[in-house]
């Protein structure tokens, strides 16, 4: 992985939260979680909501533009879009949740099957994307009904069973994960801390090495991610910045 000295070893991108309406004629995206990596909202213009189920049940966070929300690994997240909700995403472990980092709480028989996942998940070409994209979002609401009717009512064995499911699916890839957290969070805490030892014992060399850096953002139509429409930032340093 390519260096960065972006704060915090976070990804950052930013989202329009989908405004179409699911089954249950609620707007916004696919619910899901993600199984390592702690992810930020900052809100930058309209109003919705985030509906979450972690291990206090269910939950609604109402969201306008200044508002700021955090949630970490193994929060079930939806967005909702109430008007035009707008986001800016940050996510520690950067390039983990590339990685496979998120599971989308489709119904259970589709999460304890690889393959029916996959398929489920898949936005395959171009043509149609928007399409694929609410079906999968249609089918992640069914699971997520599921599991929140059940914590409501004090039953949490569905939503434990969804985080063995999720654990089983992504096991496989998992094992590469560690490495993206040595390379990046982790490699930028550890030089972090060196520096603080540096000016300690006196030496401040390193801020002749002082710079700016730009992000790039992702050129063309927004991409669509779980949430929404996405626009992505590469946060790498670049020797010509």
């Amino acid at each position: 992985m390519t260096a960065s000295s972006f704060p915090g070893g976070t990804s950052l991108s930013h989202l329009d939260v989908y405004g179409d309406q699911a089954p249950d004629g609620i707007c916004g995206g696919s619910p899901h979680m993600h199984l390592v990596s702690t992810e930020a909202y900052v809100v930058v213009s309209g109003e919705g909501a985030l509906q979450t189920i972690d291990a206090t049940g269910f939950r609604e966070t109402a969201l306008a533009a200044g508002d700021v929300v955090w949630f970490t690994p193994g929060t079930i997240h939806r967005a909702v879009n109430r008007g035009d909700l707008r986001v800016v995403v940050l996510m520690s472990n950067a390039g983990l949740p590339e990685a496979g980092d998120a599971v989308m709480t489709f119904p259970s028989e589709v999460v304890a099957d690889g393959a029916a996942y996959a398929d489920a998940a898949a936005l395959g070409g171009e043509d149609g994307r928007a399409e694929r994209a609410a079906r999968r979002r249609d089918l992640a609401v069914a699971g997520f009904e599921v599991l929140r009717d059940a914590v409501l009512t004090g039953d949490r064995a569905p939503l434990d069973a969804f985080h063995v499911a999720a654990g089983a699916l992504v096991r496989g890839r998992a094992a590469a994960w560690a490495d993206l957290v040595r390379e990046r969070p982790l490699a930028q805490a550890e030089r972090s801390l060196a520096l603080a030892e540096a000016v300690a014992s006196g030496s401040v060399a390193h801020l002749a090495h002082a710079r700016v850096h730009e992000a790039a953002a992702s050129t063309g139509e927004r991409g669509f991610g779980m949430c929404g429409r996405l626009r992505t930032y590469d946060v790498t340093d670049r020797e010509d910045a």
